[in-house]
């Protein structure tokens, strides 16, 4: 996804409004070790990337960031809401560096729910966690983390364990925590 940012200068709370009476974001730029960069989002860019995106993926995506002419990749590490409106005050971007770990959270899909006999049985599909916080390089970062439920029966769970992750990725949260259950009505 492209980004085309502009810098932004001072941190007075009059300019911070001023961008967000014309509908753009305030941003930082962080890099490991270096100190944040001020900049601004195109407002409308950013939403309609949004509106694209499905919900949840927004950790995982990848942006081609445009700053004055200067391109590189990152990823949001943070994003700020207004607490009634929920229109976005801030975004926090993160430079991804080939070589540099990066922590993310991967957001969880299931699969084969029509075919689960727990829920054919009667029983729903409940999802006990959502995302998986890992660590792994940029090139590395998955979209999402696929979970077969297709074979659980009432009762039974998937666990962090059970995920496919491979090599290169190390999940941050404990292996016996619960993924999804399939719960009795």
């Amino acid at each position: 996804m492209k980004l085309k940012l502009s810098k932004r200068s001072g941190e007075k709370k009059s300019e911070l409004t001023q961008i967000r009476f014309r509908k753009d974001i305030p941003a930082v730029i962080y890099q490991n070790g270096k100190p944040g960069e001020n900049a601004i989002v195109n407002g409308s860019e950013f939403h309609t990337i949004l509106r694209g995106l499905q919900k949840g993926y927004l950790p995982t995506t990848i942006f081609e960031l445009d700053l004055d002419g200067k391109k590189s990749k990152a990823i949001v590490k943070d994003i700020q809401y207004h607490p009634t409106t929920y229109q976005i005050l801030h975004l926090d971007f993160l430079l991804l560096s080939d070589d540099v770990p990066v922590d993310v959270k991967v957001p969880i899909s299931f699969e084969g729910q029509a075919d689960c006999v727990g829920i054919k049985l009667g029983g729903f599909l409940r999802p006990v966690i959502r995302h998986v916080r890992v660590r792994c390089l940029p090139k590395d970062i998955p979209t999402d983390f696929k979970v077969d439920v297709r074979s659980l029966a009432i009762g039974q769970e998937k666990r962090i364990r059970d995920i496919e992750m491979g090599d290169a990725i190390r999940t941050l949260v404990r292996p016996q925590e619960v993924v999804v259950v399939i719960a009795k009505r």
